[in-house]
């Protein structure tokens, strides 16, 4: 593989629990194959839970597992919040304040590492609130990275797909790729779902999720099978 430049991600999906972490941690596993360093970031984390070294988020310790710089967790997740709920609702009721200037500082400065590829993944959708006059979406508008979207493929997606990329071109943000994550294992005509977005959205699909069922014992597993169909040059210009 020749050179690349260090490029930079921010993911993102049509809602809430729609795998996007799991997608993060496979491409940042997809760049490693390919020799590349890696850095995932998780800025905002909602329902993280209490340990000796201070609150954690699953989410975040993935894309740790899967950053090959020695990163400390507070630089892959500066904001921790211990209720699961909507970031800014979780920042009130716990007396925090979410900040777009210093989460774009923190993003920057871990972008500074210059690894090969970095992913920052949002929290849930696109349009979801930091404070009273920003959205999480405003933090990939100022650090000025295409989008990966995730799309879970369920019933309504095509609407929730289109509708998002919509938003997303609409806001003046390049929209790099997408992925089709499978969340329902018994939903009918899931191929003319996958190619009525596909035909409308305006990005290439990176990847197609099966349905996968409980992951609790596999997700490593589950992680590679997923970046080994992730080409990383498609979308990583040297």
């Amino acid at each position: 593989m020749s050179a690349v430049k260090p490029r930079t991600f921010f993911v993102t999906g049509t809602d809430t629990g729609v795998g996007k972490t799991l997608v993060s941690a496979a491409i940042l596993c997809a760049a490693q194959r390919h020799g590349l360093t890696t850095v995932g970031l998780k800025p905002v984390a909602a329902g993280c839970e209490g340990t000796p070294a201070g609150l954690r988020n699953d989410d975040a310790l993935l894309l740790q597992k899967y950053t090959s710089l020695p990163l400390l967790y507070e630089q892959i997740n500066p904001v921790s919040l211990r209720l699961a709920v909507a970031p800014h609702i979780a920042a009130e009721q716990e007396g925090k304040r979410l900040d777009l200037s210093r989460l774009e500082g923190i993003c920057r400065a871990s972008m500074m590492q210059r690894a090969g590829l970095t992913v920052i993944e949002g929290a849930g959708g696109w349009r979801v609130p930091l404070n009273a006059r920003h959205f999480l979406s405003d933090l990939a508008l100022a650090l000025k990275v295409p989008v990966i979207l995730v799309v879970g493929i369920r019933l309504g997606c095509i609407n929730h797909a289109l509708l998002t990329a919509q938003t997303i071109h609409g806001d003046g943000v390049p929209l790099a790729g997408w992925v089709a994550n499978v969340l329902e294992p018994e939903m009918a005509f899931v191929d003319e779902n996958i190619a009525a977005i596909e035909s409308r959205i305006g990005a290439p699909c990176l990847a197609r999720i099966p349905h996968q069922g409980d992951m609790t014992d596999r997700v490593g597993d589950v992680i590679e099978s997923i970046a080994g169909q992730i080409d990383v040059e498609s979308f990583l210009p040297g």
